[in-house]
C-alpha cells in the first residue's frame, strides 16, 4: 500500500484509536530516522509516555503521533512506519475512553 501521511493518520484514528500502547509507541519512535537531542528535548519529540502518559489528554497523544508520522514521511521512513502501525493488533492501541 502506498500510504500518505493523511491516509496513515486517518487509519490511526479509526475505531477511536489514539496511539500505540506506550512500549510500542516508543519502539516506533526509535524507528524514526535522524532523531537527535536538541537542548533538553528531542527532534522529533518523544512519545507522550511514562509520566506524560497519565497527564496528556487523548488529543495531544493523537497530535504527537501525527507529528511522528509526518517526520517519517519527511525522512523517507513512511513505508516501515506504516507497516509497523498497520500490523499492530487492536489491543496494541490505546483508545479514547481507556
Amino acid at each position: 500500500m502506498n500510504d500518505t501521511v493523511e491516509s496513515l493518520v486517518a487509519y490511526c484514528r479509526e475505531k477511536n484509536r489514539v496511539c500505540p500502547q506506550p512500549g510500542l509507541w516508543h519502539q516506533m519512535w526509535e524507528m524514526l530516522p535522524n532523531r537527535r537531542q536538541v537542548g533538553a528535548g528531542w527532534q522529533p519529540p518523544l512519545p507522550l509516555i511514562l509520566a506524560a502518559w497519565d497527564e496528556a489528554p487523548a488529543l495531544l497523544k493523537m497530535l504527537r503521533l501525527a507529528e511522528h508520522i509526518e517526520w517519517a514521511e519527511k525522512h523517507t521512513a513512511l513505508v516501515p512506519i506504516s507497516a509497523f502501525l498497520r500490523n499492530l493488533r487492536e489491543e496494541d492501541w490505546h483508545h479514547i475512553g481507556e
